[in-house]
């Protein structure tokens, strides 16, 4: 009976996902793929560690809707919508909020779920971690470890060597191709 009523839940909030985003697919790989926004937000860089905190008002003025209604209000982009969910390009994954580095492409492999998927974080202090017992499901939310912002979730049923399957919205996901990163590093090198 447990399991039919999780399972009924389960395709509940699917449903209720799927109807909660009407937007148009290609707006939304077009909005997740833009980082052109990270211009104008003060906090945004892959390389500051120091936290960042600021007032829900604050991150509005700042983020896009999509990626403040997934960052900041716990949100869920439609699965199957983001670009990043079957690419395969070699680089680095990057919190659209804050620029914080988050995964290495070469953790990230296809569940089939219809979110972006990696099985390890950059590092331990990039993710953090909180219970959440919405829709009557018990899982663990992961957030950023800079900015607290939503990510997706995290569950015990990914790939060796680390068996988790950290499931993210692709909406809250920059990345930057290695060779574009090693190309600004050594500019950057060479300014000094």
């Amino acid at each position: 009976m447990k399991q039919i009523v999780l399972l009924l839940t389960t395709m509940f909030v699917l449903v209720i996902t799927q109807g909660c985003y009407s937007q148009n697919s290609s707006a939304q790989k077009k909005s997740a793929m833009d980082t052109s926004n990270n211009k104008k937000n003060p906090v945004y860089s892959n390389t500051d560690s120091t936290k960042v905190v600021m007032t829900d008002e604050e991150w509005k003025k700042l983020l896009s809707p999509e990626v403040y209604h997934v960052a900041r209000q716990k949100g869920t982009e439609r699965p199957f919508t983001s670009p990043y969910e079957t690419s395969h390009e070699i680089g680095t994954y990057y919190c659209a909020v804050c620029g914080n580095a988050l995964f290495k492409s070469d953790t990230k492999f296809e569940s089939g779920c219809g979110w972006p998927s990696f099985y390890e974080p950059i590092s331990k202090g990039s993710i953090i971690y909180a219970p959440d017992n919405t829709y009557g499901m018990q899982r663990t939310e992961v957030m950023c470890g800079r900015c607290k912002s939503h990510l997706g979730h995290v569950f015990e049923d990914g790939p060796k060597p680390t068996g988790l399957r950290y499931c993210i919205n692709g909406v809250v996901l920059d990345f930057k191709k290695a060779q574009d990163a090693e190309k600004a590093y050594n500019a950057k090198e060479k300014e000094e």
